[in-house]
């Protein structure tokens, strides 16, 4: 159906990427539909730099004296699919654009369908509209699609829907519609200047939760040059999907999928063996809890279901808690101050935490000197850079920061279980006690039957080679005395011992 455009409404682009296209780019221009041209729609024409008169076929096409205009341009160089989509997207937005819609020069999409996929966006159904050779597959082959082109369309397709967890018919058709809004929110400028820029473009706006309908479009197979090396797409998409679900898992990082704050505080890890329910466990009945790096509370609220009291201390902190035995306070950890006597505590909780401080050890001897006289026992866990998994990373030449795991961008400092223990001994800290964590399988694979036996079979390897096998790191210390607190505490028990000397004559 047509659809009726006044002023009152969206601005429309169609972007048309062309490249030796001197034999179709007129006709793909005076196929664009009549309710089309109109001074709410421009056409754009990005000509990358091809061999042949693609160029100045197109400005012939151009007739200053009608609303409808067009505006070609030519790279100055070669900028490939996806370096020409950069270009034309960006447009879009800077000349204030609604929508943009992708139209190939080679004549393979039809513009006459333009009106049908421009719907959705009429309605406010859709940031992004693909068109879709497969929601009929055998039309695709009744439109002369090669048999391996279906095939292969086919396996790549459901290969992406695992993977990305989605149902599109297809991820490889290049005639797509897109909400400059939605292109605002989503780093397409990062994605390759290849054809694989198609699957990145859609891999950003799924996890950006942005609203994608496909509707049905003609195949047409002419005789078009095609410019895809039918080998190396299929890889490149390939490893595209496996960069980003290794992103996904904090395996990897990939900065053209990162969308959106580094996450400042993290969930429980509950129901499994974890860093949450290994320092839970060591809450010690009626003990005076401090937890320093708290987030949201969440640990904190455990903690306090064995203890007498939990008083939580971190930058980002709810403003209360419903349980009258959890206090929290706001600070920044760097700043050096604290907002508590820690001298009052029996237990200390530092979870997480000490690898995002900007000087750790700096922290730990400003910590062991306001304890005082106490001797608190400490209870921290840190990530194992030790772990197998970025140990094989390093030898193959990756060492990625990410927005968790690891290798979390916010960590300033990684430990293993040397260093860890080295630190505590410099610092002034008894170490009694280290364990292995291991990994958060049910978090990265969800909560099943598989992934606590992974969590299960990553306890016995850490029991062969903690250091190797072990995610993160435990550790359980007790605050030596300074050697100022040690001397007064020293001179006071001898000034007691003299007066039971002068009164019994014996220290016994």
């Amino acid at each position: 159906m047509d659809t009726e455009f006044n002023p009152a409404q969206k601005r429309i682009l169609i972007f048309i990427v062309a490249y030796n296209a001197e034999k179709t780019i007129s006709d793909v221009l005076h196929r664009i539909p009549a309710s089309l041209r109109n001074k709410n729609v421009e056409v754009l024409v990005i000509d990358d730099f091809s061999r042949d008169e693609t160029f100045s076929k197109g400005l012939a096409y151009q007739n200053p004296e009608e609303d409808f205009r067009i505006t070609v341009l030519r790279t100055p160089e070669n900028q490939g699919y996806g370096g020409n989509q950069k270009l034309g997207y960006h447009y879009a937005i800077d000349h204030g654009f609604d929508i943009v819609a992708l139209v190939h020069g080679d004549g393979q999409y039809a513009p006459e369908k333009l009106p049908d996929l421009l719907g959705p966006f009429f309605k406010d159904e859709a940031d992004a509209v693909f068109g879709s050779r497969m929601i009929n597959r055998q039309d695709a082959l009744k439109g002369g699609m090669p048999l391996y082109k279906w095939l292969g369309n086919q396996v790549l397709t459901r290969f992406q829907n695992a993977l990305l967890g989605t149902h599109f018919s297809e991820f490889h058709s290049g005639y797509r519609l897109y909400s400059t809004d939605a292109l605002r929110q989503i780093p397409f400028e990062r994605n390759s200047n290849d054809f694989h820029f198609d699957t990145e473009i859609i891999i950003q706006l799924v996890w950006k939760k942005l609203r994608i309908t496909e509707l049905p479009i003609p195949t047409y197979y002419g005789d078009e040059i095609c410019h895809v090396n039918g080998m190396k797409y299929a890889w490149d998409v390939a490893r595209t999907m496996l960069r980003s679900s290794f992103h996904a898992r904090n395996l990897l990082y990939d900065r053209k999928f990162d969308m959106g704050p580094v996450e400042e505080t993290y969930d429980l890890k509950l129901g499994f063996t974890s860093s949450h329910t290994m320092a839970i466990e060591r809450v010690r009945p009626g003990a005076d809890v401090l937890d320093i790096g708290c987030g949201r509370g969440y640990v904190s609220e455990e903690l306090a279901k064995s203890a007498r009291r939990v008083v939580a201390i971190d930058l980002y902190v709810p403003e209360s808690s419903t349980n009258p035995k959890v206090e929290f306070h706001r600070l920044d950890l760097d700043s050096g101050v604290f907002p508590v006597d820690i001298s009052q505590y029996d237990q200390i909780f530092m979870l997480d935490i000490i690898e995002h401080l900007r000087d750790p050890v700096v922290f730990m001897e400003g910590l062991r000197a306001a304890t005082g006289y106490k001797r608190p026992a400490i209870v921290l866990t840190t990530a194992n850079i030790g772990f197998y998994v970025t140990r094989f990373m390093l030898l193959f030449g990756f060492f990625n920061y990410g927005r968790k795991g690891i290798l979390d961008r916010t960590h300033t400092r990684l430990f293993t279980f040397d260093s860890m223990r080295e630190l505590l001994d410099e610092t002034g800290y008894k170490v009694t006690e280290v364990k292995g964590i291991p990994a958060p399988y049910p978090r990265a694979l969800g909560d099943n039957a598989f992934s606590r036996a992974l969590v299960g079979l990553n306890n016995l390897l850490i029991k062969l080679n903690k250091g190797f096998f072990s995610y993160q790191i435990l550790v359980c210390a007790q605050a030596k005395p300074t050697v100022p607190n040690l001397l007064i505490e020293t001179i006071g028990s001898s000034d007691a011992l003299k007066k039971k000397v002068t009164t019994t004559g014996t220290v016994a």
